[in-house]
């Protein structure tokens, strides 16, 4: 299932990892790990915030996909399913409308 996993990062978590020069590396290892088909970082109510879309396989991933977030910055996570238009069109065409 396609999702989109919103990580708002800790200022201060952030801001440490930043100086210590690891946050690109934590970064890095999460894409590699959750393999988005998109990936957008900008800022949101003020915290440095990632939104990546990706295909979740198991449910059983959420731990090992979130923990870094979690324990590296502090990060509050929102998962949502998301669809593209392809699914949408798909989604629709079921309605028998």
């Amino acid at each position: 299932m396609r999702m989109l996993l919103k990580a708002s990062m800790n200022t201060e978590k952030a801001n440490e990892l930043i100086r210590n020069g690891t946050l690109g590396k934590l970064i890095e290892e999460s894409m590699e790990q959750i393999k988005p088909e998109a990936a957008y970082f900008t800022t949101e109510g003020g915290c440095r915030t990632a939104f990546l879309f990706f295909d979740l396989k198991d449910p059983s991933d959420l731990p090992v996909i979130s923990e870094p977030f979690f324990l590296e910055l502090c990060a509050d996570l929102t998962y949502t399913p998301a669809m593209n238009r392809e699914d949408v069109q798909k989604g629709l065409s079921r309605l028998g409308r």
